[in-house]
């Protein structure tokens, strides 16, 4: 028998000041069997950190390979922005750079694993492709502190991400990657 899915829900009231975005934002997410913490972290962080109009989770999730784990999607349900976590493969980035006019990843590995497999590989559009990192020992902190209902205050300034919860305090950098 499978082991069910864990659903959290998460409101984060998000102020973006290089942006100048503020928004009040209440989704869920599920989390997978086999999906750790800190990936689920790091969808979380790249739903906010990327929001805008039309953004979604994957319907699939991680069962789903050949689609994003985020996209962005306009009215008439094109792509416009594709989004992946963690490491994924030159052959997945490739395929996604050419599907979507826009790719982010949000890695909370060594990214420098991921830049040295993409210089090694041709990629469609390489150079336009944003790459972020995030402190996995922040992410881990947070998930200690996890709960299936969450009220985030989550503040960027200066590449720098503060998250205040309702018992801890979490700041780090959002470094992205050439």
């Amino acid at each position: 028998m499978a082991l069910p899915s864990k659903l959290y829900r998460f409101k984060i009231e998000l102020s973006d000041v290089p942006k100048e975005q503020y928004q009040s934002l209440d989704f869920r997410v599920a989390q997978h069997p086999s999906e750790s913490l800190p990936y689920l972290l790091t969808r979380v962080f790249a739903y906010a950190l990327s929001y805008q109009e039309g953004i979604e989770f994957s319907s699939g999730g991680l069962s789903d390979p050949d689609h994003p784990c985020l996209s962005v999607l306009s009215p008439s349900r094109d792509m416009r922005v594709w989004i992946e976590i963690g490491n994924p493969s030159a052959r997945k980035i490739h395929k996604a750079s050419k599907a979507s006019p826009k790719l982010k990843i949000f890695t909370y590995k060594d990214p420098n694993v991921l830049l040295n497999e993409m210089n090694q590989e041709v990629i469609h559009r390489k150079s336009e492709i944003e790459v972020y990192s995030i402190s996995p020992a922040a992410l881990e902190r947070l998930s200690l502190k996890l709960k299936k209902d969450n009220k985030w205050t989550v503040v960027v300034m200066d590449g720098t991400v503060m998250v205040n919860a309702e018992d801890i305090t979490e700041e780090f950098e959002l470094k992205r990657h050439q």
